[in-house]
């Protein structure tokens, strides 16, 4: 019997989290391995179904990422979209072409053939709205393969060999922007692949309870605690799983928002948790000195976090394992062990603890996405308006400064961050918003205030509405709110002229600056 599970193979696309978190959803668990990883690996997991996913490369040149052969004598589901479906066809002596006509957004699919992928799927006129990112397409089928679905510039944007299993989609299902694209997904988990439900809040956290309690114990583990979504729901995990045995450490790094350590502090203290304050700030702010690449700044704070741990640890007696909130994303994103997908950005909580550190790591959210954090969250009595915040990075306003990070550039962006965010929550906008905050400029313009001339700092504001963060749409904020927050910026902080709106979405850009 197979194990209930969805393998999702990444050849790079920037939708193959989504891919995952979109199984996930209609019920069933989901797991991300590098396109080449071991057939054995594969089979030791025993998986119900494979899909492959897109990537950026062209499989008409050699020495690209393909699909491993062996996969087709296994007997297993597959699913190829996009890029994954041009490796099937090309492994299968089918034939790819590079196309003068490539599709990028939005296009109309026509079926051109029964297929167990569409039931149930509500079409007009025979005709259903995808999003399309490709410039290779199919040319020719593989054996045994039939069209089941075409476009204007792809006449085979859709195959299938029935009676193995094995279908194709040059669309992405996955993204919000194609119609019904989860219930294609979810025809290939439940009619082709036969799973059952297996991925419910209830079932996540009673499976991680237990799998904590194994893993650590009667020891104590050290926590650091940002106050953000992740770590905290972890605290009140771990709260639930081993009590006077959970210390948590939160860490003054000087890069936190205004009044952020006394709310953080204040929340913990009135649930019982046991939380100690780390102040750190002159160490980070001191190793941060004149670096301006923002992986180096990364980098730094991560390796920094770990030397503070590693003190607090120090004075705690018998403590023997060091937690932490990271969650799928981070792995997925930090990760070039194998992964043919770029790193986009060095995360601290990623990569494990040196050697010469005597703790253990242990990670309960580790396999999970944000929003499924929040559902566990809600469900462990987090309150509210942790559940409600915003993501914050881990390395602060350290990556939200461009240029070099000083003491006078970080009070200049906690007064402003904090006048954006107030005037975002007097306004009824905040909840309405994914992600919101300023960023400093490493630029001067000039300005005039009252009769004087002023040469001083530049901040953007930034606001995104997004459903998964792998892509965002910039806020169309109203323009007297924007204004206001302008002009409460310039008029309360003497060194700021100059505010703009970043007004880029993701892609092309990230939702951070740096």
């Amino acid at each position: 019997m197979n194990n209930n599970t969805i393998i999702i193979l990444d050849f790079g696309s920037q939708y193959t989290q989504l891919i995952a978190r979109r199984i996930r959803e209609i019920g069933v668990f989901s797991m991300v391995l590098p396109c080449d990883v071991d057939i054995e690996k594969i089979h030791s997991i025993n998986p119900s179904g494979i899909i492959l996913s897109g990537g950026p490369e062209t499989v008409t040149k050699a020495n690209t990422p393909k699909i491993d052969k062996s996969l087709f004598d296994s007997n297993i589901p597959l699913l190829g979209i996009c890029y994954g479906m041009q490796t099937m066809a090309q492994e299968l002596d089918g034939v790819v072409v590079s196309s003068d006509k490539r599709e990028f957004g939005h296009a109309n699919i026509k079926m051109a053939e029964v297929s167990i992928l569409f039931e149930g799927v509500n079409l007009t006129e025979d005709s259903l709205d995808v999003w399309m990112s490709h410039g290779d397409k199919v040319d020719q089928l593989p054996r045994n393969f039939s069209t089941i679905a075409q476009s204007n510039n792809c006449p085979i944007a859709g195959f299938q060999n029935e009676e193995k299993s094995w279908f194709g989609l040059q669309f992405h299902p996955e993204v919000t922007h194609t119609n019904q694209g989860s219930k294609i997904l979810s025809n290939f988990v439940y009619s082709v692949c036969k799973c059952k439900k297996n991925w419910e809040t209830s079932d996540i956290i009673q499976s991680m309870v237990s799998s904590v309690k194994d893993q650590v114990g009667n020891d104590k583990v050290l926590l650091g605690l940002s106050g953000g979504v992740d770590s905290s729901v972890v605290a009140m995990l771990l709260d639930k799983c081993i009590k006077e045995n959970l210390i948590c450490i939160f860490v003054d790094h000087g890069l936190l928002r205004l009044n952020e350590v006394k709310e953080v502090m204040t929340t913990f203290q009135d649930l019982g948790i046991n939380i100690e304050l780390s102040e750190a700030s002159d160490i980070f702010l001191s190793r941060l000195k004149g670096v301006t690449d923002p992986e180096k700044k990364r980098v730094i704070i991560g390796n920094t976090f770990i030397d503070v741990f590693e003190k607090e640890a120090n004075k705690i007696k018998d403590v023997k394992w060091l937690a932490q909130g990271t969650i799928y994303p981070d792995v997925i994103e930090s990760s070039s062990d194998g992964d043919k997908s770029s790193v986009i950005k060095s995360h601290h909580n990623v990569g494990g603890l040196p050697e010469r550190m005597d703790l253990k790591l242990v990670e309960p959210i580790r396999d999970l996405f944000k929003d499924e954090v929040k559902k566990i969250g809600k469900e462990l009595d987090t309150p509210e308006h942790i559940l409600k915040r915003h993501p914050f990075p881990g390395p602060g306003l350290g990556i939200r400064i461009m240029g070099e990070v000083t003491k006078d550039r970080i009070n200049v962006l906690q007064k402003a961050d904090k006048i954006f965010i107030d005037e975002l929550k007097e306004a009824n906008l905040y909840d309405s918003l994914s992600q919101a905050f300023v960023v400093y400029l490493p630029v001067k313009s000039v300005g005039v205030v009252g009769d004087e001339r002023r040469y001083a700092d530049v901040l953007a504001l930034r606001a995104v509405e997004t459903v998964d963060f792998m892509t965002a749409t910039w806020a169309h904020l109203p323009y007297d709110f924007i204004g206001k927050v302008s002009n409460r910026i310039v008029n309360e902080i003497s060194t700021v002229s100059r505010v703009v709106y970043d007004c880029t979405g993701k892609p092309p850009a990230t939702i951070e600056w740096e």
